[in-house]
């Protein structure tokens, strides 16, 4: 195997990196708005908008294994996995604008122009990236720079989920001026040109290294029974389900949360006591004083409270994440993804006992969750790309996408399910859209799906752990080994 250099130069992280802040514009959308969406703003009843997610997202996370066959049989002067990052980029642009609109169709209509776009979504998303989560494993073989290029990545994650679960819905509302249906359709568009151009930039900017040997030819049931033979492949195809269903059930309640769960005047004299509306109006004032439109900012508590809530803990993860690198080289990713996991479950665990006055322990819990959970974010993806390399050391056989597709069919399957459920148990709950306040038993609904719901399916991922056998002692044996043989293998050819 060719492995050149294994240095790669900040452009080429940062490039890389921008790649994940296109895809997670909207990947971040679906998690944190989709069911939202579907239920407030296109009046899908809740079973229905379930129903939806749920077999939209699995179309999507069976494909990943076909996707992951074609992309390890990608042969072009670019690479493997860079093409198909360009190949996608626009029609990953138009369908995100699609299945964001609300054509004024009949309720049968709207379902099926739902289903048809939310699928063609999924589909053309996992071309794009599962693709470009297999790149990270080629572009280096030292896990240290796997790492750093992970820290940077995650970085561009965290950033796009700060715009999604931060600014999109106040800017939803500020660009429709109060129509959220032309809001998102608007704020969708942006996005999703922002996207492609991301996109090139990253298929433009960064270097597939590490490439199979040309007498390395292997069949499509070899690729699978190398891969049920490798038990932690399994185990991060269980773990990834399960933190994407965590992450889709928390992320997508919310919302819910902050409009019918906790108390509206508490929320506003929180937002006022913390001096957020003193800066919102402050920043006004500056604006108008220099001749400038003001600030237009959603009067409403519960949306001003929901961004600065996910705000607040963005800014935590982000800070976890640059403390992950350095912390994950020292103990390995293993030990300290499962620490961080167990902690951040703990905290939200704790919003259970929260009542709908505290709002400032609110703000608290989700600092600390936030914390946790981000030093669990870059080690996700660095996982993977080591049971990439796993794979090789046992088998002398290098498949990188269709070990890549572990990843995106536990994202597609989490997000799928994580989904269906917020959706659904709204619907047993007996949530109404088109009430202005909702049940007691509606309430504690929403209380469940952020709260125990979300640590119960977080400590199963925990769990799966225990059967991922890359520790850091074996991560220093693989990369040794594999440095070994690829030097040898240059050598001879």
């Amino acid at each position: 195997m060719n492995t050149s250099t294994h240095k790669i130069s900040v452009i080429e992280k940062i490039g890389y990196s921008l790649g994940d802040l296109a895809a997670n514009l909207i990947f971040q959308t679906l998690m944190t708005f989709l069911a939202f969406f579907y239920t407030d703003v296109y009046k899908i009843e809740p079973n229905t908008a379930s129903a939806i997610i749920f077999i939209g997202g699995m179309i999507g996370a069976f494909f990943n294994p076909v996707m992951g066959i074609i992309a390890d049989r990608t042969s072009t002067r670019w690479g493997k996995f860079r093409p198909w990052i360009l190949w996608t980029s626009i029609p990953f642009g138009i369908m995100a604008l699609l299945a964001f609109s609300t054509p004024n169709f009949g309720p049968g209509g709207k379902v099926a122009y739902a289903m048809i776009t939310y699928v063609l979504l999924v589909l053309v998303y996992s071309a794009n990236n599962l693709p470009y989560s297999a790149l990270s494993g080629v572009m280096t073989g030292d896990m240290a720079q796997r790492n750093s290029i992970s820290s940077y990545r995650f970085i561009a994650v965290t950033t796009a989920q700060f715009i999604i679960q931060v600014i999109l819905l106040p800017l939803v509302l500020i660009v429709g001026k109060g129509d959220q249906a032309a809001g998102f359709e608007t704020v969708m568009g942006v996005f999703a040109a922002i996207g492609v151009i991301f996109f090139i930039i990253t298929f433009l900017t960064t270097k597939e290294r590490i490439v199979p040997s040309q007498e390395q030819k292997t069949s499509i049931k070899q690729d699978f029974t190398d891969l049920f033979k490798n038990k932690p492949w399994i185990a991060m195809l269980v773990i990834t389900v399960f933190i994407f269903i965590t992450l889709s059930l928390k992320g997508g309640a919310y919302v819910y949360y902050f409009k019918n769960y906790l108390n509206e005047q508490d929320t506003a004299n929180f937002l006022n006591s913390i001096g957020f509306n003193g800066f919102i109006n402050g920043l006004n004032s500056f604006l108008t004083g220099i001749g400038l439109v003001g600030f237009h900012w959603p009067e409403d508590a519960p949306t001003s409270a929901f961004s600065l809530f996910n705000a607040s803990g963005i800014i935590l993860m982000i800070i976890a994440i640059a403390l992950s690198k350095p912390i994950a080289d020292k103990y390995g990713k293993r030990d300290l993804f499962g620490v961080a996991l167990t902690i951040s479950a703990i905290a939200q665990f704790m919003f259970f006992f929260i009542s709908p006055s505290s709002i400032g322990l609110v703000f608290l819990t989700q600092i600390i969750h936030g914390f946790f959970y981000g030093l669990t974010i870059p080690l996700l993806w660095a996982m993977i790309a080591d049971v990439a390399d796993y794979s090789e050391w046992k088998n002398n056989r290098r498949a990188t996408a269709i070990i890549f597709s572990a990843m995106i069919f536990g994202l597609k399957a989490g997000l799928a399910i994580g989904g269906a459920l917020v959706a659904g148990i709204l619907s047993s709950y007996g949530y109404d859209a088109n009430l202005s306040s909702q049940s007691a038993e509606t309430t504690h609904g929403i209380l469940l799906t952020m709260s125990i719901f979300p640590t119960i399916t977080f400590f199963i991922a925990v769990g799966c752990l225990f059967f991922y056998e890359i520790n850091k002692t074996k991560e220093v044996e693989i990369e040794k080994e594999l440095k070994a043989r690829r030097a040898s293998a240059s050598h001879t050819e």
